[in-house]
């Protein structure tokens, strides 16, 4: 929405609140950074995300870059946020004019919903698990796609998820204790490593796993994120997108080991270059030549981008969701009220991050 009168005080937020609040949070007390002097509780204040990180705690005004996020109440005053030498929590502003209108899910019914990007709901419909079959989920944190195939599976089977980090594996404990779900099982473990050339003598479940010891596997391979939205910066180096390519090497050549023969691997990023998409497709059917790429069903995003020389069949069976193409940008709610609810409903189901997945099967051990 670009229409919002902005008011005199303001808040400013750090890049993460700023994010939450553009999905549709509101501001908590850990998440601003400075406020104007004479800010009381009551006040009708505008928020702003410090994209920098430039801004000092407990400025009474900043000039630097900074992205308006829309106008909310606050709770607290100055005073309040900033001279109490106890460690303050909860909310700080209660956002009432956001500019986007996202509602907030935080705590809606969270042991039956959790929320997800369209995309990433695909993804595990695409990788269809079956009730019984042993699952591999290599960057499984914070484990939406994790509790999903677990799910679409009625918790009978296996998914084993893993992630390097342990904060994150913790996340994906929790999420699957809260949905209810027994058979998952996860890992603290760099993916790149999970490939074992001999068989253990222990009855270790975890990692590293032998040859052709999984049903499907999931690769939502780490990326350059550069389909994530709604956003307000992107702070990555030329070098640093560059490094993402090598990394999805290595994980990919790991799953093609671990597959059964038969088996299904899906592999998908949230981001839109061509490097870390259909060029990786296009090597993995050059390095492997046991895979063959698969149809996907649900095939609701656009087919695969050119300039990897994949053919216009390969293409055909990729899947690529591009924000770009809903053209929305600058309308607002009047300007759609006339339209026919299909249409609406149309721009609705396109309006997402950016995403590409891919599906392939392995044919034989080669």
């Amino acid at each position: 929405r670009r229409d919002i009168k902005k008011h005199a005080s303001e808040v400013i937020v750090g890049a993460h609140c700023g994010y939450a609040v553009l999905r549709g949070a509101h501001v908590y007390v850990p998440g601003i950074i400075s406020a104007s002097k004479f800010m009381k509780a009551g006040d009708l204040v505008s928020v702003y995300s410090d994209i920098e990180g430039k801004c000092k705690r407990g400025a009474k005004e900043f000039e630097g870059v900074k992205v308006f996020l829309g106008n909310g109440i606050s709770e607290l005053s100055r005073s309040d946020i900033f001279s109490s030498s106890a460690t303050l929590n909860g909310m700080g502003i209660r956002m009432i004019e956001p500019v986007y209108l996202s509602p907030s899910f935080d705590n809606v019914l969270p042991s039956d919903l959790f929320l997800q990007n369209l995309p990433s709901v695909v993804v595990s419909h695409i990788l269809n698990p079956q009730p019984g079959e042993r699952i591999l989920d290599m960057c499984a944190a914070p484990g939406g796609k994790t509790t999903h195939i677990a799910t679409l599976m009625h918790d009978q089977g296996e998914v084993i998820a893993m992630d390097k980090i342990a904060k994150k594996v913790k996340k994906i404990k929790q999420n699957s204790e809260l949905l209810q779900l027994n058979c998952i099982k996860a890992f603290c473990y760099d993916a790149t490593k999970a490939l074992s050339v001999e068989k253990r003598e222990d009855e270790q479940e975890g990692p590293p796993f032998l040859p052709e010891s999984f049903d499907r596997i999931l690769l939502d391979a780490p990326c350059s994120g550069m389909g994530q939205r709604p956003n307000m910066a992107y702070s990555l180096t030329l070098k640093e997108v560059t490094s993402y390519q090598p990394l999805q090497r290595k994980l990919f050549t790991v799953a093609v080991k671990l597959l059964k023969p038969g088996g299904v691997l899906v592999y998908s990023t949230c981001t839109i270059t061509l490097s870390e998409n259909e060029e990786q497709v296009a090597w993995a059917l050059k390095t492997f030549p046991c895979l063959q790429l698969q149809p996907q069903e649900p095939h609701i995003g656009g087919e695969g981008m050119r300039g990897a020389g994949l053919s216009l069949d390969q293409l055909k069976l990729l899947q690529r969701f591009d924000p770009s193409a809903v053209m929305l940008q600058g309308m607002d709610i009047a300007s759609l009220q006339d339209s026919r609810e299909e249409d609406l409903i149309s721009l609705a189901n396109k309006d997402c991050i950016g995403f590409f997945i891919a599906k392939f099967i392995k044919l034989n051990s080669k």
